[in-house]
C-alpha cells in the first residue's frame, strides 16, 4: 500500500487484511462479497450478517442486526464502510457491543441511559492500549503525555500496541486532525502477546473485549480513557519534535477519575 494511499496511517493495521484485498474508495458491494466469503454469525440466531442498504421499515438498528443480521449499510459511504471491516475484524465484540444494546432496551421503552452511551462512545470511537509496562498505562492514565510519549518514546514504540476498534476513528483518520481523540480500554498484557502476529493479536483483542463489555464493566462513557491519537509515535511527523507535546489544547492534563482501572492477561 502506497503512502499515499488514504489508509496508509499504521494504525490501520487491524484492519489491514481487508484493505488490501479492497478498492482504495468505499465500495459497499465489495465489502458485501468479503462478508460472503469471511461470514460472520449473529450471537442469538441462525442468520450471518449482512450489509444491506438501510431499510425504510422503522426498526431499531442494533434490534435489526440481533434479529436478522442485517447492518444498515449506506452506499459508498466511509463512516458505514469503516463500520462492516470492524465487523469482519472484531466479529465478537460487535457481537457483544449489539447484544448489550438490546438487553439495555428492555424493558421496551426504557430510557437510553449511560450504559448505550457508554456503548456508542466506543463502537464509534474506541481503542485498544496493549501494553507489557505497567507504569507507561499508568503514564497514560494520568495523561503525563511527555513523559510517556517524549521521555518514554522508545518504550512506547517497544512495549505497547494500539488497536483501534471505533469505525468512526477510522474514518477521522483519513484527514487527522488536531485534538482528534478516542477513548481507550487500558490492558497488561504477558510478553508473547506481542510477539503474535497481527492476526492472532487481533483474534485475542476481540476475544477479551467482548467478554468485558459483555459483562457490563464499562458503564459511563466517562470510564474510558481519552487518548489524543496523534501523540502516538509514528502517527505523524509532527510528533518526532518533542516540543509537539507543549500543546495543552491538545494533550491535556485532564483529571484523575475513578473506575480508570486495566485489565491484566
Amino acid at each position: 500500500m502506497s503512502e499515499r494511499h488514504p489508509c496508509a496511517s499504521p494504525l490501520f493495521f487491524p484492519v489491514r487484511r481487508w484493505l488490501d484485498l479492497l478498492p482504495s474508495a468505499p465500495d459497499t458491494a465489495a465489502v458485501a462479497e468479503l462478508a460472503e466469503r469471511f461470514p460472520v454469525l449473529v450471537d442469538g440466531c441462525s442468520h450471518p450478517v449482512r450489509f444491506v442498504p438501510p431499510p425504510m421499515d422503522g426498526a431499531v438498528y442494533e434490534c435489526r442486526i440481533w434479529e436478522t443480521g442485517q447492518v444498515a449499510t449506506r452506499v459508498n459511504h466511509w463512516h458505514d464502510f469503516f463500520n462492516a471491516l470492524v465487523w469482519l475484524t472484531f466479529p465478537k465484540t460487535k457481537n457483544a457491543v449489539s447484544a448489550s444494546h438490546v438487553q439495555a432496551m428492555t424493558p421496551v421503552g426504557e430510557l437510553r441511559g449511560t450504559m448505550r452511551d457508554a456503548l456508542t462512545h466506543f463502537d464509534e470511537c474506541g481503542i485498544v492500549v496493549l501494553s507489557t509496562r505497567p507504569a507507561l498505562l499508568e503514564m497514560l492514565r494520568q495523561f503525563s503525555w511527555k513523559a510517556l510519549f517524549v521521555e518514554h518514546r522508545a518504550d512506547v514504540e517497544k512495549y505497547m500496541r494500539f488497536v483501534i476498534f471505533g469505525h468512526a476513528t477510522y474514518e477521522q483518520l483519513l484527514q487527522p486532525f488536531r485534538g482528534l481523540t478516542a477513548k481507550a480500554v487500558l490492558y497488561e498484557v504477558s510478553e508473547d502477546w506481542l510477539q503474535y502476529h497481527s492476526e492472532d493479536l487481533i483474534a485475542a483483542v476481540d476475544t477479551r473485549l467482548a467478554a468485558d463489555l459483555a459483562s457490563s464493566r464499562y458503564t459511563r462513557p466517562r470510564d474510558f480513557q481519552p487518548l489524543p491519537l496523534l501523540g502516538i509515535p509514528g502517527v505523524t511527523a509532527e510528533s518526532e519534535d518533542p516540543a509537539y507535546y507543549d500543546d495543552t489544547w491538545q494533550f491535556r492534563p485532564g483529571r484523575l477519575r475513578s473506575g480508570m482501572t486495566e485489565s491484566s492477561i
